[in-house]
């Protein structure tokens, strides 16, 4: 708008500057021995001006340069959606001063070398080494299973501590972490294209001669500038490059919404072509999210009292496999009043509290048969190993 208030030797002057850009660009691809939409475009503009038709050009630049910023904003819009889809979305975390003490602090103030606390249920906002403690560490943001972690292992960004709570010293910041690899990983996986994106720009390539031949022939047959013009604006050529990443990206995103990382568009043709795909190992096709099969009663009690005493116990304890018991008895309708004196959690082993004066305990097999010695009843031996 403020253009159309220059004297008009201004506006043409203008007009030729901006397509020395486009005419620019045009030759280089000739001098590489090529015609494509570059040239097309170049064409149009160069013979607006040459036949003084300065508006028309001025159009054509001005259709290009919001064909240009389209692009550029719809491509950054999909990447910025990815990457935010994959965030930590951490913003406060705990640091252990050297007075050992507790501080929430903001996680962008945390520098390589820190100790972070990492209670229960709550995101490991950085990769680190274990300092103290021990913990049950969902990774399947990452491996799909859940491993124990103790003093001296390693734990990775975006895993989640299920049991137990660890101190670590932060080994990664922001930006260098296994979880924003990831991330950049797939911000960058629009470089893998697909043999479709490479056809769908070949495609366009290709269409550029035709089009220059039918600006041509409509020429010769008509000798009217403007309607052979008509045939260089209108150009599918642009839309065609623009739609393929635009949509291998979207499709890229759609699939994190599933939990599903895809490196690239080459990877999404592919998984098309498959009929056998095979995995690496057991961890990768878990959900991490597990459910219970059936109750199995040993004393003679009814399997629900069992597992409403279960889930009476678990309920104070978040993690995965807590909750697929206090689930299954929810399902069932089974309410559970508190019944028990105060529940002791072990680490990795289980936990245990006092129902009626009676030691009850709930865990794994090395800590209910090899610490706390309960014992399988006489002739229910077949119905364990079962």
């Amino acid at each position: 708008s403020k253009k159309l208030l220059l004297p008009l030797p201004i506006r043409i002057a203008l007009t030729i500057g901006r397509s020395v850009k486009y005419i620019g660009i045009g030759l280089k691809c000739l001098l590489q021995r090529k015609i494509e939409v570059p040239v097309l475009d170049a064409t149009a503009i160069t013979v607006s001006l040459v036949t003084k038709d300065f508006s028309t050009a001025s159009s054509i630049m001005f259709l290009l340069g919001i064909g240009e910023l389209l692009e550029e904003w719809t491509h950054k819009k999909s990447v910025d959606d990815l990457a935010r889809s994959m965030s930590l979305n951490v913003s406060k975390v705990w640091l252990r001063t050297p007075e050992n003490q507790e501080i929430l602090v903001e996680s962008s103030k945390i520098e390589k070398g820190d100790k972070v606390v990492v209670h229960m249920g709550n995101v490991i906002p950085f990769d680190g080494e274990v300092l103290d403690g021990d913990a049950m560490v969902n990774q399947a943001s990452l491996t799909g299973e859940s491993v124990q972690r103790t003093v001296g292992n390693t734990v990775f960004a975006g895993t989640v501590v299920e049991e137990g709570e660890i101190t670590i010293r932060v080994k990664e910041v922001e930006g260098n972490n296994r979880f924003d690899q990831i991330v950049t990983m797939i911000e960058e996986s629009e470089k893998l294209k697909s043999e479709l994106e490479g056809k769908a720009e070949h495609y366009a390539d290709k269409l550029v001669p035709w089009t220059l031949g039918a600006t041509g022939l409509t020429y010769l047959l008509t000798r009217n500038v403007t309607k052979a013009m008509s045939i260089l604006m209108v150009d599918f050529c642009c839309a065609l490059k623009l739609a393929m990443p635009i949509s291998v990206l979207s499709a890229i995103r759609e699939a994190s919404l599933y939990n599903v990382t895809v490196k690239g568009g080459k990877f999404l043709e592919a998984v098309a072509e498959a009929d056998t795909i095979v995995f690496d190992k057991t961890g990768t096709l878990t959900k991490a999210s597990p459910t219970l099969v059936r109750v199995v009663s040993f004393d003679g009690r009814d399997p629900d009292e069992l597992l409403r005493i279960a889930a009476c116990l678990e309920e104070h304890f978040p993690h995965s496999m807590a909750k697929a018991v206090v689930d299954a008895a929810s399902k069932k309708g089974l309410s559970h009043e508190e019944m028990h004196t105060k529940v002791e959690y072990i680490v990795a082993h289980g936990i245990a509290t006092s129902i009626n004066g009676k030691r009850t305990v709930i865990g794994s097999y090395h800590f209910v048969f090899e610490d706390e010695k309960c014992v399988v009843p006489a002739g229910k031996e077949p119905l364990f190993e079962s």
